[in-house]
């Protein structure tokens, strides 16, 4: 917006859809009843032009021309612009105020701000590369069938979309309201995505992770820095369960997380390897004491619904026929999410770091307990010395949707102030100030080797995975000269490069190229 000498205001054009002019706004004719439907449709106007924001400049003609207000007027515009903001489902986030030779002005920036799901779940996807996991995704959430290109609905980095495979995380939204889907009719789109979360009772949160070996550490960051209620493996029908299928529900079972499995791609197959496949789902799933059960229909969802973890639900889907999909949507519909500590102090791990323009530095992850509001003091840390540094919480998204308060279980993305974003990593935390913050550099922990082509003994540097933290440690084992394949021990485990913020109770999961084992912290020590 530019002024000249105060006489005339002007605006770029990208930013002319979600500006607007106003002389002044009277309480005695503005709000009444007829003339202030029509401001309410045109603030809902220029919100969604703007994709969530408008901006209003009082004391300026439609034209441009500046006419100024007294104070007394200006004050009742800006009530007026309140009021009608408040019916809109936004907030009036910030004023900026002028004077000028004819009068005063304002540029008020309005914000959409939607209501904090309160009915939440997260869910992560995970399986076999080309299994169908991203395809299956986008057909869940936008009610249609594959054709062979659903998948890029997800996959957005250009190695992936060339490649066809998924190399990070990806996340999406799924809505219900009344118990139906809500459908995302752009999936790509960041005001559909809003959209859903503002309309719907239910949100689910899903989390595509990455079915390609050399990407296991990305993977693992999904199913365990996400803070997921519900893992979901998916297993294709004319493949059958691979070693990664394996590994990944070793994974979910081994953090203690309830399982759903998807069997995909079953208009590929006939009825015999469909069948053999489904009993070899079974077979893994019994190995490690939990009861597989095939859902036939709705009565089947009912009965499992309160069960999930002991049971593993199986679902059998295709993506290219829709076989399956109500199924689904019933059981997320109704599945409820885990227990969460909502009134803890609040406390997440980071998972990614932005620089956005106009907002500077975001960071995103899933919150581990508590509640935040905007505006919030926090803490963030730790620095590569162990150190902590305070931050304020300027705004909060839930899926690209405004919100004034977010809790434990939600993805949200951060606005934080205090600190660039170039010294903000993934694995630091953003904590209350009641949080018993202290960065450590060795800890005792109980672990299971799952997987190891000799032994794990004294020594051992594998990579330590644990919420969103992947660093290498050094390993000290108790009490025993080495800890084989299929037996449990307990080590002191020291981080090699800097300390990180764990407590005891934390999962972990130790890598060195394929997973190796799976463990719980159960004593952080002193550094002396």
């Amino acid at each position: 917006m530019t002024s000249d000498v105060g006489e005339r205001v002007s605006v770029p054009a990208s930013e002319d859809r979600y500006i607007e002019f106003k002389s002044r706004l009277l309480t005695s004719v503005h709000l009444r009843t007829e003339r202030r439907q029509q401001l309410v449709a045109q603030m809902k106007s220029r919100l969604m032009e703007g994709n969530g924001v408008a901006v209003y400049v009082l004391g300026v003609d439609d034209d441009g021309e500046v006419s100024g207000l007294s104070e007394v007027e200006l004050e009742e515009s800006l009530a007026v612009i309140n009021s009608l903001a408040a019916e809109c489902g936004a907030k009036v986030r910030k004023v900026e105020r002028f004077s000028t030779e004819r009068g005063h002005m304002a540029k008020v920036v309005i914000e959409r701000v939607a209501d904090s799901p309160r009915n939440h779940l997260t869910v992560g996807i995970a399986g076999h590369v080309n299994h169908g996991k991203s395809t299956l995704i986008a057909c869940l959430v936008t009610g249609e069938r594959d054709d062979g290109t659903k998948w890029l609905y997800m996959d957005t980095l250009p190695h992936e979309i060339s490649r066809n495979l998924s190399a990070d995380l990806h996340f999406t939204v799924l809505g219900f309201r009344g118990g139906k889907p809500l459908f995302l009719k752009a999936p790509r789109d960041r005001q559909e995505k809003s959209r859903v979360v503002r309309e719907a009772e239910k949100v689910v949160s899903i989390v595509d992770t990455v079915g390609h070996e050399p990407w296991l550490r990305t993977t693992i960051r999904g199913l365990l820095g996400q803070e997921l209620d519900y893992g979901l493996l998916v297993v294709a029908a004319d493949d059958g369960p691979t070693h990664i299928s394996r590994e990944h529900l070793g994974i979910m079972f081994g953090s203690g997380l309830p399982v759903i499995v998807c069997i995909t791609k079953v208009d590929k197959v006939g009825g015999r390897r469909l069948e053999e496949v489904r009993d070899e789902v079974s077979r893994l799933i019994k190995r490690v004491g939990r009861v597989p059960y095939p859902l036939r229909d709705r009565s089947d969802v009912d009965v499992v619904v309160d069960k999930v973890n002991p049971v593993v639900p199986i679902v059998e889907v295709s993506s290219a026929t829709r076989q399956g999909f109500d199924l689904l949507y019933d059981l997320l519909a109704i599945l409820p999410p885990r227990p969460k500590k909502l009134n803890g102090p609040f406390l997440m791990y980071v998972d990614r770091v932005y620089n956005v323009e106009g907002a500077g530095t975001v960071v995103s992850g899933t919150i581990l307990q508590g509640r935040l509001r905007s505006g919030d003091s926090l803490l963030l840390g730790p620095d590569n010395k162990g150190g902590f540094t305070e931050v304020r919480a300027r705004s909060i998204e839930v899926h690209h949707s405004k919100v004034e308060e977010a809790s434990a279980g939600q993805l949200v993305g951060i606005a934080i102030r205090g600190v660039p974003h170039n010294t903000v990593r993934r694995g630091m935390v953003l904590s209350d100030s009641e949080v018993r913050l202290r960065a450590v550099r060795r800890f005792d922990g109980e672990f299971l080797v799952l997987n190891h082509p000799t032994r794990v003994a004294t020594g051992y540097e594998p990579i330590f995975h644990c919420h969103t933290i992947a660093q290498s440690v050094k390993t000290l084992v108790h009490n025993e000269d080495f800890v084989a394949p299929g037996e449990q021990g307990t080590a002191t485990f020291s981080f090699k490069y800097r300390p990180e913020f764990v407590r005891e109770g934390d999962v972990f999961v130790l890598r060195e190229g394929r997973v190796k084992g799976i463990g719980r912290i159960t004593r952080v020590l002193d550094d002396s």
